[in-house]
């Protein structure tokens, strides 16, 4: 009897202010287990790093999808959420049975789905979703950095820290922000009066 192919399902970028918000969908190999895999937010950038490169090379299939900042604002952050984790399934280059995915909620897919609370420090296909969600948006949130140079995003990726929110102050937002976020809104707020 064959394995059932399940795909691990993680997102990143829920509470940034600004940017997309990226999930991952990974099938890992049964038979190429990789030593490591834990949620993302524990492990060191350089650890994330080697390990993302391995699930790329060692994984059955991995896939990304996201919801941009626009849509966020558009839908809500949990809606974007599910919206970016289906988007990331529906990429995959095999079809998964069952997707297991991390957190309260499911997206609506075409495969048997499960959400499974801590589910990226417990499967390790949601662990190696997380992982590679989080070095790819990084990532591009470096790269932001060169577009919108006065706001840190290299550091802190679009996190609401102090440095992000004195930049927010100092230079009002950009595209890339969410609007419906308080602190960005607060300062649309604060410029249309």
């Amino acid at each position: 009897m064959k394995s059932l192919l399940i795909a691990g399902v993680d997102e990143v970028g829920r509470g940034c202010l600004a940017g997309p918000v990226v999930a991952a969908a990974v099938i890992l190999d049964v038979n190429k287990p990789i030593d490591g895999l834990a949620d993302s937010k524990t492990l060191t950038e350089k650890r994330r790093e080697i390990l993302s490169q391995q699930i790329h090379q060692q994984a059955l299939a991995v896939a990304f999808g996201r919801a941009e900042n626009d849509e966020i604002d558009a839908i809500n952050i949990l809606q974007a959420s599910l919206l970016a984790m289906q988007r990331a399934v529906n990429n995959l280059s095999i079809e998964p049975d069952k997707a297991l995915v991390d957190g309260k909620y499911c997206p609506k897919l075409a495969c048997d789905v499960e959400a499974i609370i801590k589910g990226d420090q417990t499967v390790a296909a949601i662990s190696a979703a997380s992982i590679v969600a989080k070095v790819a948006r990084d990532q591009e949130m470096r790269i932001m950095d060169d577009t919108y140079p006065n706001y840190g995003f290299k550091s802190h990726k679009g996190y609401p820290t102090k440095v992000h929110l004195q930049a927010l102050q100092t230079f009002g937002i950009t595209s890339i922000h969410r609007k419906t976020f308080a602190p960005v809104r607060k300062i649309l707020l604060k410029t249309s009066l």
